[in-house]
Parts: structure tokens; sequence; C-alpha cells
């Protein structure tokens, strides 16, 4: 299993978002593909196709 595919497992076994690293966040959405943006302290991810902005 991948590194990114044990990511996502956590994601969607985990019923805390506690126990997600924000680093683990960033890396899994760089890596499908969305593009990140940094306002101050927030940080915005978007895609192409995905009308909902990720914050």
């Amino acid at each position: 299993m991948s590194k990114l595919e044990k990511i996502i497992s956590k994601i969607l076994s985990t019923n805390s978002d506690n126990n997600i690293k924000f680093s683990e966040l960033v890396n899994l959405l760089l890596n499908l593909g969305f593009e990140m943006r940094i306002s101050g302290s927030h940080h915005i991810f978007r895609k192409e196709g995905i009308f909902a902005k990720v914050n």
C-alpha cells in the first residue's frame, strides 16, 4: 500500500480529524492535482472541474 493510499484509508476509517496531520492532507490534495493558494493563515485548494473550494 502506497503512502497516499494509507492517508486515504486513514481519512476514511477514522472518526476524528485530529488523527490526520495537516501536512499529510496537503500532500494528498497536491498529489490529487489540487492547486494550493495561501491567503494569510488560510490554505485554499482548487481543482479544475470541482466547484467547491477546500480550505
